[in-house]
């Protein structure tokens, strides 16, 4: 079974992590186009795809430019309840990504892919793991004593984050997860909200 993972970067310039998790072993690597990325993705036909990238836009928005006093979306608001901070879609650079990742998301299940979206920096919260702020090779660690094989020091952040993402897959499809919002805008994380420490920052 393969589960791909993606954090997702804003524009097709920079780079974005990609994972391929199978039998928990990850294989990443860098990738930029969205043609890049289909094509990868594709050809695997993964049984599910989890992206770091929002999915759509809070209800009553028409689009990400309009101007509005609207900024979250259900599932936003039920991670802030969390104790977790994400930055509004409306915010800036999440602008961009948030229009990349209605597009992608559209074009993978164009393809009859299952994409569901994710907070990797979340989910390392919720799994008790150190996220990438606190250094690449804590992240590393945590994500190696959660058994996945494959991982190396010269992984990037993107990469570390999408071998999360594709962690945070193979959990959904156990029942091991759970979805925070409306079925067509919610966010997976990890079951276990007791393992959050006291101190968060941003996805």
């Amino acid at each position: 079974m393969s589960i791909v993972g993606l954090d997702l970067a804003g524009v097709e310039n920079r780079p974005t992590g990609y994972c391929l998790l199978e039998d928990m072993k990850a294989e990443t690597c860098l990738v930029y186009a969205d043609e890049e990325i289909m094509k990868k993705t594709v050809s695997r036909r993964p049984k599910i795809i989890v992206v770091d990238a929002p999915f759509c836009l809070p209800p009553g928005r028409k689009s990400i430019e309009e101007r509005t006093n609207i900024h979250l979306r259900g599932c936003d608001r039920e991670i802030l309840k969390m104790g977790i901070k994400i930055f509004p879609i409306t915010l800036g650079p999440m602008r961009k990504l948030t229009k990349r990742g209605i597009r992608l998301r559209s074009m993978l299940e164009e393809q009859k892919l299952t994409v569901i979206e994710a907070c990797p920096g979340g989910a390392q919260d919720v799994l008790g793991i150190p996220r990438k702020q606190k250094g690449l090779e804590k992240l590393l660690a945590g994500l190696e004593k959660l058994g996945i094989k494959g991982l190396n020091s010269k992984m990037s952040d993107h990469e570390l984050d999408a071998v999360t993402c594709a962690y945070m897959g193979k959990l959904f499809l156990e029942g091991k997860a759970v979805v925070y919002g409306a079925p067509n805008e919610g966010i997976v994380m990890p079951k276990g909200e007791g393992k959050l420490k006291k101190e968060k920052i941003g996805c």
